[in-house]
């Protein structure tokens, strides 16, 4: 009785392997793949629905799948997009209508500002802005940022990061927006302080009608 118990099993187990591992079996269809599949959420990812069905019937109910933000919108927590266009008209007139959207720096905060401005900045333009960055001299060109930067307004210091001037690049693809206006923030910093002379004050005129002869 045991012997026939395993050659019954044996026979089912070489059974079930044989009919999984059959070329021309078909798997069940699936009403809601959208459903049945995890959707990936990769920024800009596009998912065809031909990737569930191979039914040539399924060619004209494609399903496409776009991550991308809904126009006109904004993500939670991020800043208001820079809407400036990048060109004359922008760097000279619209930049200076924007404003720092960011207060003022903490402690924590201006160190973070400090170390952006090294690792992007200080390259060319020197760890005070003042044009002496290692590889300033080998690019030619770079200016000063703090003789320059008290004649611009926060909003064209971050034009020029955003888009470039001359032979600086753009630092849109390295700094997030918060990061740029932190930047422009510890710029102002670097800026010599100027300091305004007290006006000297009059000595006070004797009345003549009150004046004792």
């Amino acid at each position: 009785m045991k012997k026939i118990a395993i050659i019954s099993t044996l026979i089912l187990t070489t059974t079930v392997v044989f009919i999984s591992c059959d070329s021309k079996r078909q798997p069940g269809k699936i009403y809601m793949p959208d459903m049945t599949y995890s959707r990936a959420y990769e920024t800009y990812a596009v998912h065809d629905s031909t990737k569930f069905t191979t039914d040539p019937s399924d060619a004209s109910h494609k399903i496409y799948y776009n991550n991308q933000p809904v126009n006109g919108t904004v993500k939670r927590g991020d800043l208001f997009p820079f809407t400036v266009p990048n060109d004359s008209n922008g760097l000279l007139n619209l930049s200076s209508q924007v404003l720092n959207p960011l207060p003022a720096l903490s402690t924590a905060d201006s160190a973070e500002a400090s170390r952006l401005f090294n690792i992007n900045c200080a390259v060319c333009h020197g760890a005070k802005g003042e044009n002496n960055g290692p590889v300033a001299a080998k690019i030619g060109g770079v200016k000063s940022i703090i003789a320059l930067s008290p004649t611009y307004s926060d909003g064209r210091l971050f034009f020029v990061l955003t888009y470039g001037q001359n032979n600086m690049g753009s630092y849109a693809s390295q700094l997030d927006k918060k990061q740029r206006w932190m930047i422009v923030k510890y710029i102002r910093m670097l800026e010599p302080k100027t300091t305004v002379a007290p006006t000297p004050v009059a000595a006070p005129k004797a009345d003549s009608a009150v004046v004792k002869k």
